[in-house]
């Protein structure tokens, strides 16, 4: 069979996932501005017109590339949150975006570019901001609990939720030690930060006035 008969045999509904296959593949590679139509097609074994067809254009295509692998994102690290003791969500929230870049390395690579059609699609910043939401309810609940300003809440999760991102963004490319090691660690941290939390801080080398 020749690739001919192969393109014309692919359905519309095919041809669309094989060029989001395609441009996952070549955005995680060369970035959005590394990456081109003509690139893009040629791998995809079609002519330019036709991811113009199904995208309108490059930006198109990365625009839905990018939402794909956000939607993946939040739903594997906000469906890991079951709840339970305050250390074992922590635990939950730094594994599955752990997992997350191991078994989709191309899709975090992509995430966590900048690219100039970054503000139509979203960013990676704003997709921790919505995970730290979804952490933020029971960590309000557990500063209520324990006493603390429930209005921290949101500033803590993001503070949390942060430090998991972007040890992920370091892990991507060491991969060392394994990954429930790494998390294991994180929530050492974090937790043994946490247990001790001073109700009022203050920085040791501020001076009054």
């Amino acid at each position: 069979m020749t690739e001919g008969d192969r393109r014309v045999r692919m359905s519309g509904k095919e041809r669309r996932e094989q060029l989001l296959d395609v441009g996952r593949s070549l955005f995680a590679e060369r970035g959005f501005e590394g990456a081109s139509i003509e690139e893009i097609a040629s791998r995809a074994g079609v002519s330019k017109p036709v991811v113009y067809e199904h995208f309108g254009g490059k930006e198109g295509l990365y625009a839905v590339v990018v939402d794909r692998e956000m939607q993946r994102l939040l739903e594997m690290t906000t469906g890991a949150l079951s709840g339970g003791h305050p250390r074992e969500l922590l635990e939950q929230a730094a594994n599955a975006l752990l997992q997350y870049v191991e078994m989709h390395t191309d899709g975090f690579r992509i995430l966590v570019r900048d690219s100039p059609v970054a503000q139509a699609t979203g960013t990676f910043a704003s997709l921790i901001s919505d995970i730290a939401v979804q952490v933020e309810g029971i960590l309000g609940e557990e500063f209520k609990r324990r006493g603390y300003d429930g209005k921290l809440a949101p500033m803590y999760s993001q503070m949390l939720v942060g430090m998991v991102a972007l040890t992920g963004q370091w892990w991507l490319d060491v991969r060392k030690p394994k990954r429930e090691e790494v998390a294991a660690h994180l929530v050492n941290l974090a937790w043994n930060g946490l247990s001790d939390l001073e109700k009022k801080p203050k920085l040791l080398g501020r001076k009054p006035g």
